[in-house]
């Protein structure tokens, strides 16, 4: 079970991924911080630039689902315009039961890849739409990966969704 697997493998089959893809990508030791603006900081690169992963749970309509759903670091999610793209009544945040049985990570050290076949992998495009590398946690607070936007994006294979609140 994925849950069991520990943050080294989620790591591990991240960079194994982006390298069978051949992405320009680097990796980052940093200091364990808790938002993001911190975490950019730390990773020298633009909030933006982050690529946070939220893991939620739709439900309603007769749909039960969950979905992986990445937006970049300084923005917010309207979790309503992702219930609807499914058909669903409502989302909300996964658990940190179900956190660890879909992604075997805790909050914030989710990276926006999804390696089980019951988790939907979604993505705004506003994270493609400003630059050129998205940074990310790769299953642990204390190691950032920074990839070319374009390898992320032919590599994971996010549906794109916009799912992003609007600044009104």
């Amino acid at each position: 079970m994925l849950a069991e697997i520990s943050t080294v493998d989620i790591f591990s089959t991240v960079t194994q991924q982006l390298r069978l893809g051949q992405a320009r990508f680097r990796v980052i030791e940093h200091a364990s911080a808790g938002r993001c603006e911190v975490v950019a900081e730390l990773r020298g690169t633009e909030l933006g630039q982050g690529a946070k992963a939220l893991l939620t749970h739709i439900k309603g309509n007769g749909v039960k689902r969950h979905v992986l759903a990445i937006l970049p670091g300084d923005m917010q999610a309207d979790l309503s315009k992702l219930a609807a793209h499914f058909g669903g009544r409502k989302a909300s945040l996964a658990s940190p039961r179900e956190m660890a049985e879909l992604t075997g990570c805790v909050a914030g050290a989710i990276p926006p890849f999804s390696f089980h076949p019951e988790l939907t992998l979604v993505a705004a495009p506003q994270l493609f739409a400003r630059f050129d590398e998205l940074a990310f946690n790769a299953g642990s607070l204390e190691r950032s990966i920074i990839v070319a936007s374009d390898d992320y994006r032919r590599i994971a294979q996010p549906q794109l969704v916009d799912f992003v609140r609007s600044s009104d």
